[in-house]
């Protein structure tokens, strides 16, 4: 059996190391919540009093973790020092190309195989173990990777080499952040010319304006029971993160000199969503911004 350690038990991470443990692997689990360990606990996971306990005696190292800087300072103090030189690593945090590349080349450098493989679909995917993974590493490397991901994964793509999956994901995300708001504005004028959001939805779903963001991710409620919008827009990927992400893609276009204009304004309007206090509400919920409804 697969021995795997599990940093970062937030909404995705906690999610995602119960599903490890399902898949019957042993899994020390380490965060600094102590709700979260609880939780990991009682999904069958044994708790960690650090990280360098729980990566000590592991053969996959997973993390999840909020940014960049969490990232360099957890693998360079904590995990490279203390895992076996033998353990796959895997980071499934979403933080910019360079800091993957930086962290890649000191595990490379240290003896480890290493890939950056962030994910996509949400908390409700995390839970179900249907998550998209987007992976950067060595060719070699791939099919452990895989392997390593299988009981969390729908579908493990690699994207190309270390950096690669953030590219993926940080693209893939301002896709999505722009999508979104084209479909929030679209349901608030159709609410606004007197059409039923909902036949709008039924409408709009069977004609050229499906997407991901409308048919599987609704931010009207009703259409889509699974989606947020159905639980007042808690759980779900918060607005702030999504921030974070967009944030994160205009460096890497201002950085290599890409053209990415909409991702500019999708940026400054959940930069101001946040800043009206709605930074933890999953981010369709950006939809109330647009009707005029903040109650």
């Amino acid at each position: 059996m697969t021995r795997v350690a599990f940093i970062g038990l937030g909404n995705m991470g906690g999610g995602m190391a119960a599903n490890q443990a399902k898949a019957q692997r042993p899994v020390m689990a380490f965060d600094l919540s102590k709700a979260a360990l609880e939780k990991a606990a009682g999904a069958g996971c044994s708790v960690a009093g650090s990280v360098a306990e729980a990566v000590k005696d592991a053969e996959v190292v997973i993390t999840m973790l909020p940014a960049g800087p969490h990232v360099r300072q957890i693998y360079a103090d904590e995990v490279l020092p203390n895992a076996p030189k033998s353990a796959l690593l895997i980071d499934c945090s979403t933080i910019d190309v360079e800091s993957a590349r930086a962290v890649a080349a000191q595990a490379k450098a240290a003896g480890f195989r290493f890939a950056d493989a962030p994910v996509s679909g949400g908390t409700a995917a995390a839970e179900a173990g249907t998550l998209a993974f987007m992976v950067g590493c060595d060719a070699a490397d791939f099919p452990a990777v895989e392997e390593a991901l299988k009981p969390m994964s729908r579908v493990t793509l690699r994207a190309g080499d270390h950096g690669a999956g953030q590219a993926a994901k940080i693209c893939n995300n301002m896709v999505l952040g722009i999508s979104m708001i084209g479909v929030c504005e679209a349901l608030a004028l159709a609410e606004k010319l007197g059409l039923d959001p909902v036949k709008f939805y039924e409408i709009s779903s069977q004609s050229s304006g499906q997407c991901w963001s409308l048919t599987s991710y609704c931010p009207w409620p009703g259409p889509v029971p699974a989606a947020p919008s159905n639980r007042n827009y808690e759980g779900g990927f918060a607005t702030a993160m999504m921030l974070k992400d967009l944030k994160l893609a205009q460096e890497a276009a201002a950085k290599s000199g890409a053209a990415a204009p909409l991702g500019a304004q999708a940026e400054g309007l959940y930069a101001l969503f946040d800043r009206l206090g709605y930074g933890g509400k999953d981010f369709s919920a950006i939809l109330n911004l647009f009707r005029g409804d903040l109650s």
